[in-house]
């Protein structure tokens, strides 16, 4: 649940309360009261009372006051971050941290059952996997590289099978390595094999997202601007297909974050962070992420912000920079 405030009252922006921003203090106190914030996502403390309700009732007497930060949804990207630990102890070492959901990569190696079990004992929301990159040397996915669509078949279904058994929510669905002169070919072997596979995503309430790397990192690769991405998605035609976003592909490939992330907002089904160009922590290089999280919050993103990034050392001791977010004591 959250909340701006404009000209002494609270615009609603996500709720299933209604508090109009032209209302008296005394009314804003007791729909503040009747609210009682009871989602546990904006750092409550039973014992002091919500911080932004606080917040809200001293500024009332201020007529323009600035808007709230609010705390952004952070998810862990768990082949990256915690990689001190094996992957089943990273669950319980990225809920301690303060992450609320996960994200994996290939987890295909353990059980099912092992993964939910970590995820129902530390109380987290899975979110996505990637499907298998293929079995040849050099392969980076599977779904636009013309002639081997049994093989993407074959990594799809087993994405999706695991994807169910874990409760997760999304698969990204790797395009993979294409040299330029099959590039059209690609392009229709893309739409149909996201297409088939959406529809049976949608059977089981999957998101399928697809999304753009650099050349710089993943030369070759057939998916690179997220305006390829967004005519893809046009063409597939599933209401299941969206964009993963991540900031540090973006600024390497385009730029013009802010911007780009708004005029495509309704294709993003997630969003990744990590420094430019080091893939480090966010809080170094090109990219000024306190900006990123306030135009975010501005834009209504209301769904997870995965950190895939490499950190510099021990994960926990990297995790400064989400103190103020929650993350990292």
């Amino acid at each position: 649940m959250r909340y701006t405030l404009f000209l002494g009252g609270w615009a609603e922006e996500r709720a299933h309360r209604s508090v109009l921003p032209t209302q008296s203090g005394q009314k804003i106190r007791q729909n503040l009261k009747d609210l009682n914030c009871t989602d546990g996502r904006c750092g409550r403390d039973r014992r002091r009372g919500c911080r932004f309700a606080k917040s809200a009732l001293s500024d009332i007497a201020h007529p323009f006051s600035r808007r709230f930060d609010f705390m952004p949804r952070f998810a862990a990207n768990l082949a990256y971050l915690f990689t001190e630990r094996t992957l089943l102890e990273r669950f319980g070492a990225a809920a301690a941290a303060g992450f609320k959901a996960v994200e994996l990569q290939f987890p295909y190696d353990h059980a099912p059952s092992a993964v939910r079990a970590e995820l129902e004992k530390h109380g987290l929301t899975q979110l996505g996997v990637n499907t298998s990159v293929g079995g040849r040397e050099g392969d980076s996915g599977l779904a636009a590289v013309p002639g081997r669509e049994s093989e993407w078949e074959a990594v799809f279904r087993q994405a999706l099978g695991y994807t169910v058994a874990i409760g997760g929510k999304a698969i990204h669905c790797m395009a993979g390595k294409v040299p330029t002169e099959q590039r059209p070919a690609a392009e229709k072997t893309f739409i149909a094999n996201i297409a088939r596979a959406a529809d049976l995503a949608q059977e089981k309430n999957v998101t399928l997202l697809l999304e753009p790397l650099n050349p710089r990192d993943r030369p070759n690769y057939f998916l690179n601007r997220i305006e390829q991405a967004a005519d893809i998605i046009a063409k597939v035609g599933r209401p299941n297909v969206k964009i993963q976003y991540d900031f540090y592909h973006v600024q390497i490939i385009s730029g013009d974050l802010i911007r780009r992330f708004e005029g495509y907002q309704s294709l993003i089904g997630h969003v990744q962070i990590a420094a430019v160009p080091s893939r480090a922590e966010p809080d170094e290089g090109e990219i000024h992420y306190p900006g990123v999280f306030e135009a975010l919050d501005r834009l209504g993103w209301a769904g997870w912000t995965a950190c895939e990034y490499k950190p510099r050392a021990r994960t926990e001791d990297g995790l400064g920079w989400g103190r103020k977010y929650g993350i990292g004591g």
